[in-house]
């Protein structure tokens, strides 16, 4: 770079002083800029938002979603910017650090520059892998609001979600207690749920491997609840927060809603929340949850954060009307799917884009030498546990190997007909022939390349990876759906398998068969989008494949119906909808500073 740092930190050409990420924690980083933070009002005049349009939330303001889009229905949509990544080491490779970067970036280049980011879930915030603010100079800020539960919408969401499952046991325990006469009484017909085939838990937002299973109802009166067998999910692999993010308004939003199915009766026949007359006030608890909130990088371009779904079992990206939003208010809008490009990217290319209608310009395909050389077949990453040296030293014949990760990759993209940009996510770490050997590599195979060092100079430092997007963006993009609408659910898998992940075909159990040939036969399921679920550390099922695995069949163990959100969810491998709690959890070292009520320790 053209500039150093001296005594932890620089003035950049913005008159800015930027911190030095190698010596301060992305807290102290956010807490410097935020200081310097404009007023809302600022933002709202540099948005050309009209002053009711901005719900107030001190720092962080919701965004008046329907007011907005019907204002600015006719104005075009900017350039559409994904972000996605090869398949990462267990730590994570940057996306959300990348995706900042870019638009600090962007805006250093002059462009009207916002992107849409997911909600951090307080499970993974607490936990190892600390908040999603992205990281160093390319961060998301207010930084402790973002984290600790930003405007509510996923207490709105935990709310909503275990309404319905109270509804649903007292309802189990009504029906229990009082004859068909007792009931007409009171309005109600019996819904004569089986215990048995309960389909939804309860939700909590943090990760509590204790309640992975357990049993309710143990009182000692009749009055005390149905027993049944149940568990608490992590709040953002909720239903409800699958529907949020692919709804395109407040009546799709209830109407998805009312189409959930919590339990089967003992005929074997669905038991939705309409049924149980609680759809109404879900959305009710929800209804604020469709308008995405303002927040801001830490070189002050704003950034829309909404939604936050479970990228294994959900879509794993922001949300459909995030985008929608974005589009109208930037000419650059930079949205992120979760995961690596086999899964976040594919569900964003076939089922979000699908379902939006809107059509990207360019996907970034994260890279960093670290993930690459763990594909060439190095030592296992742990999170918690100290780098192995491989990872830091130079080491080209494991990085020139693990390359061909990268490259899988990039061709799925290609085969979207979307423009992939390669973005080296540079740790201070990685020598200058490492890199070099990475650009040599994409561009003997016809990739853009960049190599961006976001995470020390912020936007400065992402200057690279901004022009050759905004060159790829001039671009022709022609999306093409990897299957038909009308192609039957096996034959998807099959297609996706094949194409995505380079299997050689796929294995059915007993049960996903039954299921797969139910769903096939039946012409409701139809339009129901095809939402695999696998694991995100490697291309195949087993996340101790590393590279990419030739010669290995997917196996599909069974296929989850999520109704309100119209999604079948064929299971390769094993999921857990709730994750554990480290032993060397982030919450033993967040504390606030009782004086000034500032946050400190998050990561």
């Amino acid at each position: 770079m053209a500039f150093a740092f001296e005594n932890g930190a620089y003035t950049d050409g913005t008159g800015r002083t930027m911190l030095d990420p190698t010596v301060y924690q992305d807290w102290q980083i956010g807490a410097a800029a935020e200081r310097a933070l404009p007023g809302v009002e600022h933002f709202r005049e540099k948005l050309g938002l009209l002053p009711g349009e901005l719900l107030p939330y001190g720092k962080t303001p919701k965004l008046d979603f329907l007011c907005i889009m019907e204002r600015l229905k006719d104005r075009p949509d900017g350039k559409y910017i994904e972000v996605t990544a090869i398949t990462p080491t267990p730590l994570g490779e940057g996306k959300s650090t990348t995706s900042l970067g870019l638009i600090e970036g962007l805006g250093r280049l002059g462009a009207n520059v916002g992107g849409c980011l997911r909600q951090p879930s307080g499970g993974p915030t607490m936990n190892v892998k600390g908040t999603a603010a992205g990281g160093g100079n390319a961060l998301l800020i207010p930084m402790t609001e973002f984290s600790l539960g930003l405007t509510g919408d996923i207490n709105d969401i935990m709310n909503a979600h275990n309404l319905a499952m109270t509804a649903l046991n007292a309802r189990m325990q009504h029906e229990r207690n009082y004859d068909d006469e007792t009931l007409a009484r009171r309005g109600l017909r019996r819904l004569d749920i089986d215990p048995t085939r309960v389909q939804w838990s309860f939700v909590l937002d943090f990760c509590c491997q204790a309640l992975r299973k357990m049993r309710i109802g143990l009182g000692e009166g009749k009055m005390d609840g149905y027993p049944m067998d149940t568990c608490a999910n992590i709040a953002v692999s909720s239903e409800l927060m699958a529907i949020l993010s692919v709804a395109r308004d407040l009546k799709d939003l209830r109407e998805r809603i009312g189409r959930i199915v919590l339990a089967y009766d003992k005929q074997g026949r669905p038991v939705t929340t309409e049924d149980l007359e609680v759809a109404g006030a879900m959305t009710a608890w929800m209804r604020n949850t469709i308008n995405p909130t303002l927040c801001y990088t830490v070189e002050h371009q704003p950034v829309l954060v909404h939604a936050g779904p479970f990228a294994n079992i959900a879509i794993g990206q922001s949300s459909v009307i995030g985008d929608r939003l974005g589009l109208k208010l930037f000419d650059y809008h930079v949205t992120e799917s979760g995961f690596a490009a086999d899964i976040g990217f594919e569900k964003f290319w076939n089922v979000k884009c699908r379902l939006s209608g809107l059509k990207p310009d360019v996907s970034v395909l994260v890279a960093t030498v670290r993930a690459l050389k763990m594909h060439g077949g190095g030592p296992e990453v742990v999170p918690g546990r100290p780098l192995p040296e491989a990872y830091t030293q130079e080491d080209l014949a494991l990085l020139e190997v693990g390359c061909a990760n990268l490259l899988h990759h990039a061709e799925t993209i290609r085969k979207s007909g979307i423009t992939p940009v390669v973005c080296i996510n540079r740790f201070y770490t990685d020598t200058d022939a490492e890199l070099a050997l990475v650009r040599r590599i994409c561009h003997e195979h016809g990739l853009r390349c960049a190599v961006s060092d976001h995470w020390r100079y912020g936007g400065a430092g992402a200057e690279e990876l901004a022009r050759e997007v905004m060159a790829a963006c001039e671009e022709p993009s022609q999306l093409q759906f990897l299957y038909p609408d009308d192609m039957p659910l096996r034959e998807r898998v099959e297609r996706i398998a094949r194409e995505v992940y380079g299997a050689e075909g796929v294995d059915w159990s007993p049960l996903a068969l039954e299921k797969a040939q139910r769903f096939e036969s039946d012409p409701k399921y139809a339009d129901y989008c095809t939402m695999m679920v696998k694991t995100h550390l490697s291309l195949s099922h087993d996340p101790a494949k590393k590279g990419v695995p030739t010669g290995w069949r997917l196996p599909v163990r069974d296929v989850l119906e999520y109704s309100g959100a119209r999604f079948l969810c064929p299971v390769a491998g094993s999921i857990s909808m709730m994750p554990g709690t480290g032993s060397d959890p982030a919450y033993r070292r967040i504390d606030v500073d009782t004086a000034t009520g500032e946050v400190r320790g998050l990561f």
